[in-house]
């Protein structure tokens, strides 16, 4: 659908930039001519004929509305197409397809003896399962091992055919079959055989006939050989050093005169030739094979061909060569398989296969010995033994043959030497193949000389092509081509090394030149890397270097390979198995392979063979091998268990002794019975039957029929059960539906079973409709019917005792027959018993485990969805490695909830279930988001906050996280970095992630975002400043920037003041900062400097003389030349009292208790505009008592008193604020912490508020902001006095009550409580307040 879109989808602009073009195009082109269109051919035909015939001009005109439709329709068209593709791919149908042969197997004509493999390649949806057939005969290559492997890898598979003979000769068909039907390929093979053809068709004919059957014609002759091998050889058994004759007397009849058959051995397949080891006899009826002084080399399979004019016979076995006894207790075997490689003039490399017995320790290097052919002396090649079974032998002499041998050496000594190998000579590599070429034919021509200058000579060219041939930390091998420009004599080279990091040069072989192309450097330092060069030199001269080589590390380049695959052991014969095994995965330079048995419990392992055999499996394999799986016994009780009119229902027991492996399946056979007269045993499955029941079709009806089972395993195919009853075939004529069958268990617990079977065949004269169980203990009675519908778990159970189950299955007719009683089954769980685990791992995969730990050699973990095999794959995933098996949801949803259960095969019946709900899946899912979509968490949510400087801090702290966790810091969707306006900062050690702006401008307006990205775990954290949030910071910012550049110069510390003394004298007072010495300071009054010697200067300090006309606006300035600050005061309105004070010389005094009150932290006096107040902060019963003001003209003095003895509630008013009005002259209590009152009484409660500019004021009750109204009357009076006043006051005004005042310097409340009491309840408390109007 998204295609769809946007191929339809066209930029406005865009389509009318084209619209126009075209337009303008159209209109050009109705300008012209018409169109004329001609084709090349039509030219041609009109020059060629134009005498004779007039042509036409064909005249093709489109419209622009013809254009335009044109258009229209192959863009609906293309759409179209789209849809149609889009809506095919999103067909679940259409993912899948049929099984096709991307690449057929190929039909092939071998000589017999060789071997054959078959390839092709198979594609399909689902994956597609191959069968391979020969003559349309099922091959069954686990059966057959030495005959036949079969291997499938990627959709590539392959069928490989042994040591082919004249009977595999035959058309193979490899068929591929998935849910969308079978397709299959066919190839023929072809194997010829060595044997005259005869020009007579009739003849030749008979011989391929006969051949078919086993024996050929000879025409020659006239007559047809038959071979026949008597007194043939087994197996035989010898040690190293013995003499071993192998031998068979063979039959050839009729006999002719002097002919003789073509007596051939082989070993491992391979042409056995006289030798020093090997001699042959044939007396004419008695072929002998002799071996002299046995050598592992010696082991394998031999084999005895004869052949002769009309066919041929072979005889086959094995010889194992077991390792001489050793002279110290504890050595290492003799190596064996010597072989000489590239040899040249002076070099040659020596490889060889590592013994099967290491000894009482590892094997620790190895020796090479070599000498020369026709001398007895023996050299050591290698002072320091070699680890890896190849070494390249350098110094020898051009010309001379050697041999050599290898001895193994371990903690305990050094082994007897290997069998030496074949004798090489050290020569140039040319040379040996103008020998291997023979003589040549004799030259008949002329053969001029001429003489060279014997002073002229030339100079050789560098060597080409340098590499390194092999490194290993012992030694490092060279190779080169020699120089092209060498001139007309032989050359010599010297090689160099140098050490990396280093440019010396240093020459290796200065006292022995190198003759041939190659060379092994010894004594390198491990570790250290080098490059190496060469130079030629001849009488001439020494060249240029070649190209120095890359750097190598000398260091062993050799790993060992990894273990093999899961090993398995049939049972061959009553003393020896066939032993398969996997191919081991990581080896590079994968040798042969030893195979070793044990003794169960005996823990000593002894090897199988000495000779190594040959495959792509690992070096070595080890078998911890229990027990050798054996062929089954026959399966029990065969019984028919319903029957209808062309077909019956046949069940068994699965056989007692299953041969140490799984039961594979079962094949059926049938007979009919007439009288005492029984038919021959008949297959009725060609497919193996997984159950213990099956439906055998298409018999006729009223014939009696007996059968009988034969159980399958890895091992092979079991004797044939014993026959059942002869049964007739007729129709099921009750109405009652048939018993059911197939009944098993899981699940077994000490309390409960889970019971399995499979429904009846025939369902009576109704459908199904349900199951009664039955149970019973092993020796008691039949209990009561237990109503299900399909399947059941049944509990209850007493643990430790045994029990018996069957099932009925019932119709609307009735109940039917019972089933088979299971076997007896013991209630228990028994030790080691593992429950499903549901596990949602870090990516949020969502699976089931099942753990076994009794896990036996061919055990398997079966998964079944509520109890029926799983078909849809696409739901759930199994892996299983060794004892462990994981179903993986791949998308769990609700078609994924049922019951899920896991057995495994092989074992005592471990099994168990779990069941997914919908409210489990719901919580897993949540578990598997948050694993995959982990969030990180935050202490602390993004904050800001103002600095010095009016610096603006954005911050977060994050509560968890690792050392990967990385941060995004975004602005209004985009990124930020840092930079001059930006500087960020994640310390990990707190967690605390800052980003500091040094002011705010009006783009800076928006949501800030911090974004957290650790692993797969995402946070998300924003703040967002808009409007008067974002107005209100910036303008604290700008403020507190301004201010700390104030402070860079002198500046104010405390703003200008006044201060009355108790004697009312006042004062204009200020404090400064950051002063130095040429710092000026002036004084203004209205704008006017007071000088020093001024009148009014003197009344600052001390307020003598004090009037009206002092009124005024008072201004301090400072300033040098780092800045300037000013401070001033209105002493106009707020003077006033203060002006009229002195004028009447007044004097007030705070008394308490008749004591003078002193100033302190916790008690304030002042003065307020027109008010003097008393301020006790935090009141105790210690501050309760009279206070009074006095007030004192020097004339008459006023003074007021206030009782707060205790009747007011002192202790309850957290602050007490006794205010003194000079209008008035009255004493007021504002108790705004906290007041008592009386119910119906009224309240009236008052603040005075002081702020420039001046605050608003407004009242909350229970952080809820009242209004007024005829209850609440609420006043603000000359920009200073607060107050509320609650009219009848009921139960519903007790609260906790502030008062708020804010201006643009910030905001402040005083908090106070409210309580109402009735009066007859706290009469003996409480006394009410006489006043409603007291404050």
């Amino acid at each position: 659908m998204l295609r769809n879109h946007l191929h339809s989808y066209h930029p406005p602009l865009r389509d009318s930039i084209s619209l126009l073009s075209h337009l303008a195009t159209q209109e050009l082109m109705e300008s012209q001519e018409e169109l004329k269109e001609e084709g090349l051919g039509y030219v041609v035909m009109r020059n060629l004929f134009s005498r004779e015939t007039d042509h036409k001009i064909r005249v093709h005109k489109k419209s622009r509305s013809i254009s335009m439709r044109e258009s229209a329709e192959r863009m609906a068209l293309g759409k179209k197409v789209t849809n149609m593709e889009f809506r095919k791919k999103m067909n679940l149908d259409s993912l899948t397809h049929p099984a096709e042969f991307v690449v057929k197997p190929r039909g092939q004509t071998v000589w017999e003896g060789k071997d054959v493999t078959l390839h092709c390649t198979v594609a399909g949806w689902p994956k597609p399962r191959v069968a391979w057939y020969k003559n349309n005969v099922l091959i069954d290559a686990k059966a057959h091992p030495e005959k036949y492997i079969t291997e499938s890898n990627y959709n590539m598979h392959s069928l490989e055919i042994k040591k082919c003979d004249f009977t595999d000769t035959a058309e193979y068909r490899i068929s591929a079959l998935n849910v969308k039907g079978e397709k299959s390929a066919f190839a023929s093979v072809i194997i010829k055989s060595r044997f005259p053809t005869s020009s007579h068709p009739q003849v030749d004919l008979l011989f391929r006939v006969c051949m078919l059957v086993g024996y050929g014609y000879s025409p020659e002759h006239g007559v047809t050989f038959r071979t026949t091998i008597i007194d043939k050889f087994g197996v035989a058994f010898g040690r190293e050093g013995e003499t071993m004759s192998l031998g068979c007397v063979v039959i050839v009849y009729p006999t002719v005169k002097r002919y003789q058959p073509e007596v051939v051995w082989y070993r491992n397949g391979v042409v056995l030739a006289p030798s020093k080891w090997v001699q042959m006899h044939w007396s004419g009826k008695q072929a002998t094979l002799t071996l002299v002084h046995l050598n592992k080399e010696d082991e394998g399979l031999y084999t005895l061909r004869v052949n002769t004019k009309s066919g041929f016979d072979t005889h086959s076995a094995y010889v194992f060569v077991r390792d001489a006894d050793v002279e110290v207790e504890g050595l290492p075997v003799a190596p064996l398989d010597v072989r000489c490689h590239d040899a040249n003039k002076d070099y040659v490399v020596v490889t060889w296969k590592q013994p099967a017995v290491e000894g009482s320790s590892p094997i620790l290097g190895y020796f090479i010995d070599r000498c020369e052919v026709g001398t007895q002396h023996w050299a050591q090649c290698n002072d320091t033994p070699v680890k890896y079974a190849r070494f390249p032998v350098t110094g020898l002499v051009e010309g001379r043959s050697y041999v050599f041998r290898v001895r193994a050496l371990n903690r305990s000594g050094v082994s007897h030497p290997s069998r030496v190998s074949d004798p090489v000579v050290a020569m140039d590599p040319s040379d040996r193949a103008r020998l291997r070429a023979g003589p040549s034919a004799p030259w008949t021509g002329m053969i001029k000389f001429t003489e060279e200058d014997p002073t002229v000579g030339v100079v050789p060219g560098p060597p080409s092509d340098l590499a390194v041939a092999e490194a290993t930390k012992s030694y490092v091998v060279l190779g080169w081509n020699p120089p092209v420009q060498r001139g007309h004599e032989g050359v010599v080279y010297y090689v160099e090394k140098c050490m990396v990091g280093t440019d010396t040069w240093q020459r290796v072989n200065t006292g022995m030149p190198v003759k041939s192309p190659r060379f092994a450097l010894f004594d390198l330092a491990e570790g250290k890397s080098y490059s190496f060069r060469v130079r030629s030199c001849n009488s001439a001269g020494v060249s240029e270097p070649s190209q120095e080589t890359k750097s190598i590390t000398v260091a062993d380049r050799l790993d060992l390979p990894s273990a093999p695959g899961p090993v398995v052991a049939i049972r061959n014969t009553a003393s020896s198995v066939v032993v398969t095994y996997g191919a081991s995965k990581e080896a590079q330079t994968l040798l042969r392979y030893y195979i070793e048995a044990s003794v169960v419990g005996s823990e000593v392992w002894v090897p199988c063979n000495n000779k190594p055999v040959k495959g792509t499996r690992t070096f070595r394999v080890l078998t911890h091998v229990i027990s050798c799986p054996a062929v089954p016994s026959p399966p029990l009780t065969v019984t028919m268990v319903e029957r209808v009119r062309d077909c019956m229902v046949v069940s068994w027991r699965a056989p007692a002794n299953t041969g140490g492996a799984d039961i594979r399946g079962y094949y059926l056979d049938y007979r009919t019975v007439k009288g005492s007269i029984k038919s021959q045993w008949r297959e009725i499955n060609v497919k193996i039957i997984t159950g213990t029941t099956y439906k055998v079709e298409n018999l006729k009806e009223n014939t009696l029929y007996e059968f009988q089972v034969r159980a399958v395993n890895q091992a092979g195919i079991s004797e044939g059960s014993v026959p059942s009853a002869a049964t007739e075939c007729k129709e099921w004529t009750v109405a009652v539906p048939g018993p059911p069958h197939g009944l098993r268990v899981q699940e077994v617990r000490k309390d409960s079973v889970v019971l399995l079977w499979e429904p009846p065949t025939f369902d009576g004269r109704g459908a199904v409709t349900g199951y009664y169980v039955d149970i019973k203990e092993e020796k008691g009675r039949w209990r009561g019917r237990i109503k299900i519908l399909s399947l059941t778990q049944i509990t209850g159970l007493k643990e430790g005792k045994s029990y018996m189950l069957r099932v009925h299955a019932k119709n609307v007719v009735g109940v039917g027959g019972p089933s088979k009683t299971s076997d007896p089954i013991v209630a228990q769980t028994r030790p080691g018993t593992n429950e499903i685990v549901v596990d949602v791992d870090d990516n949020g995969v969502i699976s089931l485990i099942f753990e076994c730990s009794q896990m036996a050699q061919g055990s398997q973990f079966v998964w079944s969805k509520d109890y029926k095999a799983l078909t849809d794959t696409s739901r759930l995933t199994v892996q299983t490695v060794g004892g462990k098996s994981r179903a993986i949801f791949n998308d769990p949803s609700l078609e994924d909830l049922g019951t899920y259960s896991c057995f495994v095969t092989n074992t005592d019946g471990v099994s168990a279930s779990y069941t997914l709900t919908e409210e489990g899946l719901k919580r897993l899912l949540e578990i598997s988001h948050e694993h995959q979509y982990p969030i990180i968490p935050f202490k602390s949510e993004m904050a800001v906050e103002l600095q010095e400087k009016g610096r603006v801090r954005f911050w977060a702290q994050v509560a968890k996280f690792t050392s990967n966790c990385q941060v995004q810091y975004i602005f209004n969707d985009n990124i930020i970095t840092q930079g001059k306006k930006y500087t960020m900062n994640f310390d990990k050690s707190t967690g605390i992630i800052e980003m500091f702006m040094d002011s705010l401008e009006v783009t800076d307006e928006g949501t800030f975002t911090f974004n957290l990205v650790d692993g797969k775990g995402t946070g998300r954290t924003s703040l967002v400043l808009i409007e008067e949030e974002f107005a209100e910071i910036q303008k604290k910012s700008e403020f507190e920037r301004a201010e700390w550049v104030r402070r860079q110069g002198p500046h104010f510390v405390e703003y200008l003041s006044f201060e009355v003394t108790p004697e009312c004298n006042v004062y204009l007072k200020c404090k400064v900062g950051n002063m130095k010495t040429d710092t000026e300071i002036s004084w203004l009054k209205d704008g006017i400097e007071i000088a020093e010697d001024d009148e009014d200067a003197k009344k600052i300090g001390i307020a003598a003389g004090l009037s009206k006309k002092d009124a005024g606006v008072y201004e301090v300035t400072l300033w040098d030349e780092r800045g300037k600050d000013k401070t001033m005061l209105n002493l106009t309105e707020a003077g006033e009292w203060l002006f009229n004070a002195h004028k009447t010389k007044l004097a007030c005094l705070c008394l308490f208790r008749e004591s003078k009150i002193s100033y302190s932290d916790r008690v304030q006096c002042g003065v307020t505009g027109e008010q003097l107040w008393l301020k006790i902060k935090e009141p105790t019963n210690k501050d309760k008592g009279k206070y009074s003001i006095d007030i004192f003209d020097g004339k008459a003095n006023v003074k007021k008193v206030l009782d707060l003895t205790g009747k007011s509630k002192v202790s309850g008013v957290r602050n007490t604020l006794l205010i003194c009005n000079r209008e008035s002259v009255g004493v007021v209590l504002s108790a705004l912490p906290g007041a008592f009152v009386c119910i119906s009484q009224s309240l009236n409660l008052t603040g005075n508020v002081w702020g420039d500019p001046v605050p608003e004021v407004s009242w909350v009750k229970n952080d809820k902001q009242l209004v007024s109204d005829d209850h609440y009357t609420l006043k603000f009076e000359h920009g200073k006095f607060a107050s509320m006043t609650i009219a009848a006051v009921t139960a519903t005004d007790s609260g906790k009550y502030a008062l708020v005042v804010k201006n643009k310097y910030g905001t402040e409340a005083g908090e106070f409580t409210v309580s109402v009491y009735f009066p007859e309840d706290e009469a003996e408390k409480k006394e009410c307040w006489p006043d409603s109007n007291r404050k």
